[in-house]
């Protein structure tokens, strides 16, 4: 009987100082989609940003909340319907889809006076309303959108656009990097910057473009800048970035392994009470 008792007391001290599982809800586009949906990546990618904390970090355990495509816009209109959780970090990393589908940037004025969703900045404020109301302790960390080369996807080359380098509908990708930032600062709760503070620029996102020499119709590897200014036809074109041309990342605009790596390493920086 003595030892029953005794067997069951050292099992309640141990499971009493079993480390705490850590939930984190990462919210955010295809690039936090594709780290579940490595076939959709043709396999170029096989470790995404939370596969990575995860693996570091063995007490996290995470739910991935990425939308292929989706704006913070869109997110901000579907709050109730995403299922979302209680967690002890959440994470936002949105805005690169705001600013190619010329959604309104809007002021943090929008985002102060809670004006809703027809904004970048009001449909942060619902998104950040919404996490602190699941769980007021949580940990919320934002991540700016990254600079962009030329996206090509690698499943239909007729899905591309161009890269950071040109505003769309007179809004810089900049400027909603810059937005994230502002609301960080609002807040006071930490941002992950990487547009500004990645190194991942729109010089580095590939190491070329291979595209054909309109002179003479040959194929050439071209570097950043003189790519934009060749033209590629996806009905007749070879896909422009095959495996030598990954860098930080592998289709002009989703991390590879290699920038999923820094956008971990930038993460965890920002998560306290977590070290690499």
């Amino acid at each position: 009987m003595k030892k029953h008792l005794l067997f069951a007391l050292l099992m309640l001290v141990f499971v009493g100082a079993a480390p705490k599982k850590i939930s984190w809800v990462a919210i955010g586009d295809s690039i936090t989609y594709l780290n579940d949906h490595p076939d959709e990546t043709g396999n170029r990618l096989t470790k995404g940003y939370l596969t990575q904390i995860s693996e570091h970090f063995p007490r996290v355990e995470y739910i991935n909340q990425g939308h292929n495509g989706w704006t913070a816009i869109k997110i901000a209109e579907s709050l109730d319907k995403l299922g979302l959780v209680k967690a002890d970090v959440y994470t936002v990393f949105l805005g690169t889809n705001d600013w190619w589908q010329g959604r309104p940037l809007g002021t943090l004025a929008d985002y102060e006076q809670n004006t809703g969703p027809s904004t970048v900045h009001g449909a942060f404020r619902l998104i950040t309303d919404k996490l602190k109301q699941l769980n007021r302790k949580a940990r919320i960390i934002l991540i700016t959108p990254m600079q962009r080369g030329d996206f090509v996807y690698i499943n239909n080359p007729k899905n591309n656009a161009y890269g950071s380098y040109k505003s769309k509908k007179d809004q810089t990708l900049e400027q909603f990097a810059k937005a994230v930032v502002d609301i960080g600062r609002y807040e006071k709760i930490p941002v992950v910057d990487l547009y500004h503070a990645s190194g991942m620029t729109v010089e580095n996102m590939v190491n070329f473009k291979r595209l054909k020499d309109p002179a003479t119709g040959e194929y050439r590897n071209y570097t950043y800048p003189e790519y934009t200014t060749i033209p590629f036809d996806p009905e007749k074109d070879e896909y422009p970035y095959p495996e030598a041309a990954i860098n930080m990342t592998y289709d002009g605009l989703h991390p590879s392994n290699k920038g999923n790596e820094i956008i971990a390493h930038l993460l965890a920086d920002q998560w306290k009470g977590l070290r690499w």
